[in-house]
């Protein structure tokens, strides 16, 4: 049987940890969602949808830990619809739910970025932003751009979407993780040759092709799947439990 732990003892270590008062969120950090005052089987999942709560309460999880939670800004308040489905079925089956967002990109070793760059095998110099979301780095070694994004669709067994900025190789590379396209100008600012996010707008394909940069969308939930998984193994280490990590797919 696994230990557990008090959730109040596993959220404060969860806060010292990620330090979620550093950030200006769009969404609570922490616990959203009371359930179970003991825990001891934790599922992680990069956002809480219906199917990542029907696969925790199979394995009769305690808590789930994600990237993606609930409470946005600017969504809807009412509790109807699917928003009610969800949580009716955390509170019936007593789960927590804990969501880090900001918090979790970035994390110097557990998170998003740091996790994404580790299986990339890039060498991290420095943040890209003043707040640690989003890094700058290098390759050990040059690449041509279509044998970078080759390692980016084995490392990630998902084929980016490359967008060309000119014939040069790749050596030093930024990347931030999910939605992080706006970043392509502070990017190429940084003198990168590569720009590696989740997503792509209208407009990041002349961004790119213009600032001289290659830029690759390799998917929001395929470059944020490492941070849960890392976190939730962090806590299953620290207090003895037991930690799955379900990968709900999604090709967005």
């Amino acid at each position: 049987m696994p230990a557990s732990v008090d959730r109040e003892i596993l959220l404060e270590a969860l806060d010292q940890e990620l330090e979620p008062a550093r950030f200006q969120d769009y969404c609570p950090n922490g616990l959203q969602v009371e359930g179970r005052a003991e825990v001891a089987r934790l599922v992680s999942g990069v956002t809480a949808s219906h199917a990542l709560i029907a696969a925790a309460i199979d394995l009769d999880a305690d808590l789930i830990l994600v990237h993606h939670g609930y409470f946005w800004r600017g969504e809807p308040q009412p509790i109807t619809g699917m928003k009610r489905q969800r949580l009716q079925a955390l509170l019936q089956h007593q789960i927590n739910l804990v969501a880090y967002h900001l918090p979790l990109d970035a994390h110097p070793r557990l998170g998003n970025n740091a996790q994404l760059g580790q299986r990339l095998g890039l060498i991290v110099d420095a943040p890209l932003r003043d707040d640690g979301v989003g890094l700058v780095g290098r390759l050990p070694q040059a690449l041509s751009a279509r044998e970078f994004g080759a390692a980016i669709a084995t490392a990630l067994d998902r084929e980016p979407l490359w967008i060309s900025g000119g014939a040069h190789p790749v050596r030093r590379v930024a990347w931030c993780t999910g939605g992080a396209q706006s970043l392509l100008a502070a990017a190429a600012a940084r003198g990168v040759d590569a720009f590696i996010s989740g997503e792509i707008s209208e407009q990041t394909t002349h961004e790119a092709r213009e600032l001289g940069i290659h830029y690759f969308a390799a998917g929001h939930h395929a470059t944020e799947r490492y941070g849960p998984q890392a976190l939730g193994d962090w806590c299953a280490r620290r207090f003895g439990l037991e930690h799955r990590f379900i990968d709900i797919p999604n090709p967005a």
